[in-house]
């Protein structure tokens, strides 16, 4: 996704409006624990309301959790050290106050890894902005996601495994192919889930 900026050097929020409008967006993040860095395109940086290219430098997981709806963000920090600290992985839904100022729900999908003693090594995955399938489902429930691994699951655990090592290839052509991918198991992730809470819902 392109840079948006203004003639000042801000993200422009209307051109992010577009972007997001027209695309079915998936964005990757990767976190090493011995930095405490968390690296992220700029689909993902303009979520969650930081600059794109201190995002693709590394900025402290922290600046990420404060984008975080207060209303979701202990949920969501209790998930996330209980995953790295288990090395397992993880599926939920929350709120996110973005670079438009509006609050948008992302669907996240990531896995922990950690060293023989157990600490926390780093981790990987994908965000998929799910704002208008929540408003067209009508499902506003929060909450986390069910922990048994679905073969989707496991698709896509192994495709942002892929994605990585092919960002580390730095081959243009495989990259294409990986993302696609990527978008692909996202939307039917979104879709499983909207359906998984219409279960628990009846």
């Amino acid at each position: 996704m392109p840079k948006n900026k203004t003639s000042g050097g801000r993200t422009c929020p209307a051109a992010f409006q577009s972007a997001l409008d027209a695309l079915d967006v998936v964005g990757r993040w990767e976190w090493d624990a011995t930095t405490d860095l968390a690296r992220v395109d700029a689909f993902v940086a303009l979520l969650f309301n930081v600059d794109p290219e201190e995002a693709e430098e590394g900025l402290p997981l922290s600046r990420y959790i404060d984008a975080i709806h207060s209303d979701d963000r202990q949920r969501v920090l209790e998930l996330i050290r209980s995953s790295a600290s288990a090395s397992s992985a993880y599926l939920t839904e929350y709120r996110v106050i973005s670079v438009d100022g509006r609050t948008r729900w992302v669907l996240a999908r990531g896995r922990f890894t950690g060293d023989h003693r157990g600490q926390p090594q780093g981790g990987s995955g994908i965000f998929i902005d799910i704002t208008q399938m929540r408003m067209s489902e009508g499902t506003f429930g929060g909450g986390d996601s069910r922990t048994e691994a679905s073969p989707l699951d496991r698709a896509a655990d192994h495709a942002i495994a892929a994605q990585k090592a092919i960002v580390d290839l730095q081959d243009p052509d495989l990259k294409v192919f990986a993302d696609t991918l990527l978008v692909e198991l996202g939307r039917r992730l979104a879709r499983q889930e909207v359906r998984e809470r219409r279960k628990h819902m009846n």
